[in-house]
């Protein structure tokens, strides 16, 4: 059973004095995210990204299709029982202390008194807050308010996570701090569902993205799928001869490749089929070059996206 499975969904808005006015916000969304993942979910401003967040979290109730987290509908006791949720700007009490926050918020998630005072010490640890639970919330910086964020959604023990930008306005440390947080979770099995404008960041951590655009789902895959340029390939070796790069392959010297007094240089591969590629790598050989690697060309997942959502609808 998938940690998340969605079908069909989609949501209208009515606006206006008289509600006659309307916004389709989704638009037959259909997504599966597995046990285990780490996945991204990424698009615009207006993309329909928080309207789905607020589907799954049972904020806001859909027009149409499903919803289910573990099998159970969306907003149901069942299903939010197993979740915990990290939203872009909570705000907790300044005057609470970090240890009188995480037991408010564990006693609205009905967390009994036992578990949580076994559960806060260990997550203020765990978090790099140790030493601060006594420590008055409105004194902390926004990486430590992300992490006791991230502390009160975990004192629940959930399976499913949603983070919605989780390393926003935090410095790089903090977002490294973040993100191997993020990372731990995943080993243990927990599945994060991550919303985050900072593609760079999503790109080291996601296993899977899905793309929405105008409330539509227009990509979905892992981010080397996506990201990969079809049959183009990075080649690392040693000097290769002019003869050959003058032959008739598909071989030349990559953009950036490394200067000539260097041991290996890089270059391009076009093949559109193993066999081409075969038949470089044995053309390369009988010329005594030595290959370091072939690895496929890969763009950034941010030019990967901007292609995606500025491409004509």
């Amino acid at each position: 059973m998938p940690a998340l499975s969605v079908s069909s969904l989609s949501k209208t808005y009515r606006t206006g004095l008289l509600r006659r006015s309307t916004v389709q916000a989704l638009t037959g969304v259909s997504l599966t995210v597995e046990e285990g993942a780490i996945f991204g979910l990424l698009g615009p401003n207006g993309a329909g990204k928080t309207t789905l967040m607020k589907i799954l979290l049972g904020l806001v109730h859909p027009s149409g299709g499903t919803a289910r987290l573990f099998g159970q509908p969306a907003g149901t006791p069942a299903a939010r029982h197993r979740i915990g949720f990290v939203p872009e700007n909570h705000r907790f009490p300044g005057f609470f202390t970090a240890t009188q926050t995480l037991h408010a918020y564990g006693r609205l998630a009905d967390v009994s008194t036992a578990a949580r005072n076994r559960r806060i010490p260990q997550l203020l640890d765990r978090l790099a807050l140790d030493g601060r639970g006594d420590t008055k919330v409105k004194t902390f910086s926004k990486g430590m308010l992300q992490r006791l964020g991230l502390a009160q959604a975990l004192l629940n023990e959930p399976d499913l996570l949603f983070l919605d930008e989780p390393t926003g306005g935090v410095d790089p440390v903090g977002r490294r701090a973040i993100r191997d947080i993020v990372l731990d979770l995943r080993d243990e099995g927990k599945t994060i569902f991550l919303n985050s404008h900072l593609l760079s960041e999503v790109e080291k951590v996601c296993t899977q993205i899905a793309i929405l655009r105008d409330g539509t789902l227009v990509r979905q895959g892992s981010v080397e799928e996506l990201t990969a340029v079809d049959r183009v390939y990075d080649l690392l070796a040693t000097p290769i001869p002019d003869a050959l790069l003058n032959a008739e392959l598909p071989l030349s010297p990559a953009p950036d490749g490394s200067a000539p007094d260097s041991e290996l240089h890089q270059y391009r591969v076009r093949a559109d089929d193993r066999a081409t590629l075969n038949t470089v790598v044995d053309r390369l050989r009988d010329a005594d070059v030595d290959i370091e690697s072939i690895t496929p060309l890969r763009q950034s997942l941010e030019d990967y996206f901007i292609d995606v959502v500025d491409a004509p609808a």
